[in-house]
């Protein structure tokens, strides 16, 4: 078995108060990843997911359109060290 990729996302624009962390999660358990999402003080919305490369780029593609409601204006991600999660969780 492979070890599992992590890779950690800040999305900015309008992205919170539309759903964006509660369709972040759904979408990244369809996907089959590990992790967590919350809202930043800021403004901005943060991830950390680990599974396959290739869900991952699934998930950054997602992650750039959002719910309807949602207007992205960046999208950065880098790679982190491996981590394990249990699931997807909502974060405060």
């Amino acid at each position: 078995m492979t070890q599992p990729v992590c890779k950690r996302f800040v999305v900015t624009g309008r992205v919170q108060g539309v759903f964006y962390r509660g369709a972040a999660q759904d979408g990244a358990r369809r996907l089959g990843l590990n992790g967590w999402v919350r809202n930043c003080s800021d403004g901005s919305v943060e991830l950390v997911a680990c599974g396959e490369a290739r869900a991952l780029d699934e998930l950054e593609a997602w992650l750039w359109r959002g719910p309807s409601q949602a207007r992205v204006e960046n999208v950065v991600q880098e790679t982190v060290a491996p981590q394990t999660f249990s699931g997807f969780e909502l974060r405060r």
